[in-house]
């Protein structure tokens, strides 16, 4: 088939201002259905705008694809701030889409990341012609994972996005494209990106050099200055809207997605509050990475976006989707049940009929030791007995030297920065406490939400918890799984509670996800610091935060784990079918 391409469409939005959009369209008469996506990283660069899906599949099967960059991105006229204008922006969009003279007037969008965010805050204004989304690693709201995580800084990912993916374009409108201004800036820029490892060290980021001296980012240094209960927050959300998103839904997420909990978030709700039809698929994936091979594991070719099961990939996915809402046409998939998740451990995908499964057994595991837990040569141990009468563990957190990531759900520059890792570098600090049980003897599935509670002691004002799931190999290679983070005076929401006064307060870590069968022979580790930096910007444990402050001082941390305090992680236990 021919595929025609049309360049700069002008779409004209309700207050005048113009967004331009790449078409994509069958090379012959008809009309067609239209699959839309908005971005801010440029409509012209396939890594962003396609990155994941085969579009010229979807022309082939019948599709008009439309790539529009957002307000005051790229071609597209306007201010660019991040999230605000989604809403109303994508209902116009939705509507001028439908109403082009080759489209049949059924819509539906598709994008990753932020431009999963744009289908549903479209999805939100009810455009009457959106007949269905495919969101994929999808964020919800900047509070719940993104920028911030349980009141501590998403620093790495903030950086990065702010740096590499929104200033280029930023210097473009600013100084002109091919002016020796331009290029002078976009050179510094680049010494920036280049060195940017470095620059994740820099405090207080209220004055970060590289947007400072940049000249541009305003949005940036605007938000860090928002108290996270400011109600301004809310014109950045989709999370109290999924009451209105009524709208089909098939969900894309990765155990090792920066953007995972939103993920699940936005399927359960969707899924609870509406009248729709919502799907969800759950690979072992990192953010925008769907191969088999994710950080230092591989999970077999089965668990690409490519040879999903051995039976579809990503884009037909997408195909059979559109296929049945926007053509009536019968898709094979559409009947099977809701959530397909794959399995680490035994590299499995499995289907199920909800999520979290209903057949879970939320099982704690508690902290033991003598009072020496520090490092994995400690004597932490974690076991189904409550504790009794136990010491406490105790470590220093210096925030000029905090505890490094090593993999996980991140989103941030670097070299293997994300997925599975080993964390024998981590687990060799005296400020990382370790808990670990016996070898098992039979396999252990964890499927589901994992949290930890801890009642925990500082001599700071305020300060951080972390705490990690490690599946521990029999020759010591020790895999995160998933991890959380809790800042002291946000453990209790947006409302920051006050300072701290050496008293023992019960934290309630959410560390988000996973699957994982834990084979025998393997031993389950729980991690216990208070930093993971550069994903979370360090505490200072000064009373302020590395947002306002370069003033550091070292905190005491006391973890407590006995009869009256009996610190553990909840695991959810899947019964052994066999």
């Amino acid at each position: 088939m021919q595929i025609i391409l049309d360049k700069n469409v002008a779409c004209t939005l309700r207050d005048g201002t113009i967004l331009y959009s790449d078409i994509y369209r069958p090379g012959e008469e008809g009309n067609f259905p239209v699959l839309l996506t908005r971005l801010p990283y440029g409509k012209d660069l396939p890594f962003y705008s396609h990155r994941y899906l085969d579009t010229n599949r979807l022309v082939q099967n019948g599709y008009v694809v439309i790539i529009q960059d957002v307000r005051g991105r790229f071609e597209s006229e306007g201010e660019f701030v991040p999230f605000i204008h989604e809403a109303k922006d994508g209902y116009d969009a939705v509507e001028w889409a439908a109403a082009l003279p080759y489209s049949s007037g059924k819509v539906g969008m598709f994008g990753l990341s932020y431009y999963g965010f744009t289908q549903l805050a479209a999805a939100a204004e009810r455009p009457p012609h959106l007949e269905a989304i495919f969101p994929s690693q999808s964020l919800n709201d900047p509070r719940r994972g993104n920028m911030y995580h349980n009141g501590a800084y998403g620093l790495g990912t903030s950086e990065t996005w702010a740096l590499e993916s929104i200033v280029p374009d930023m210097l473009k409108r600013k100084y002109g494209a091919g002016t020796k201004k331009y290029q002078e800036m976009m050179n510094k820029a680049a010494n920036f990106i280049n060195h940017i490892n470095e620059w994740y060290h820099y405090k207080p980021i209220s004055e970060w050099p590289p947007l400072r001296e940049l000249g541009v980012g305003d949005y940036f240094f605007e938000q860090l200055h928002l108290e996270l209960n400011d109600s301004s927050w809310d014109k950045a959300s989709v999370f109290n809207r999924y009451k209105e998103m009524d709208v089909p839904a098939y969900h894309v997420a990765g155990w090792y997605d920066s953007l995972l909990q939103s993920t699940l978030e936005n399927y359960v709700e969707m899924d609870q509050l509406g009248s729709q039809q919502q799907k969800l698929i759950i690979g072992p994936w990192a953010h925008g990475d769907f191969k088999s091979v994710i950080g230092e594991r591989n999970f077999g070719i089965h668990a690409s976006e490519d040879w999903i099961d051995l039976n579809n990939d990503l884009t037909g996915l997408h195909i059979d989707w559109f296929n049945h809402w926007l053509k009536a046409e019968q898709s094979k998939n559409i009947d099977e049940p809701p959530v397909k998740l794959f399995v680490m451990g035994t590299n499995r995908w499995r289907s199920e009929q909800e999520w979290p499964l209903a057949r879970t057994q939320y099982t704690p595991f508690y902290l033991h030791s003598h009072g020496q837990a520090n490092s994995r040569s400690g004597d932490g141990t974690l076991s189904f007995a409550k504790p009794g009468d136990e010491a406490v563990d105790s470590y220093i957190h210096n925030p000029d030297q905090p505890v490094p990531t090593v993999g996980g759900g991140t989103l941030y520059d670097g070299v293997q920065t994300t997925g599975p890792h080993d964390q024998k570098v981590i687990e060799n600090r005296d400020d990382v406490l370790v808990y670990t049980s016996e070898k098992l003897d039979k396999p252990l599935e964890v499927t589901g939400p994992i949290n930890v509670k801890l009642w925990a002691a500082t001599d700071a004002p305020d300060t951080d918890f972390t705490a990690k799931l490690v599946d521990v190999f029999p020759d010591g290679t020790a895999i995160n799984l998933t991890d959380g983070i809790v800042r002291s005076c946000y453990r209790n929401g947006y409302t920051p509670e006050p300072e701290l006064n050496g008293e023992i307060v019960e934290y309630e870590m959410d560390l988000w996800a996973t699957s994982n069968v834990f084979l025998p022979d393997h031993q389950i580790r729980i991690e216990i610091a208070s930093s993971n930096f550069p994903r979370f910007d360090v505490n200072p444990n000064t009373g302020k935060t590395m947002l306002n402050s370069a003033e550091t001082k070292p905190a005491k941390q006391t973890i407590y784990h006995n009869e009256e305090y009996p610190s553990h992680v909840v695991l959810p236990v899947i019964p052994n079918e066999a």
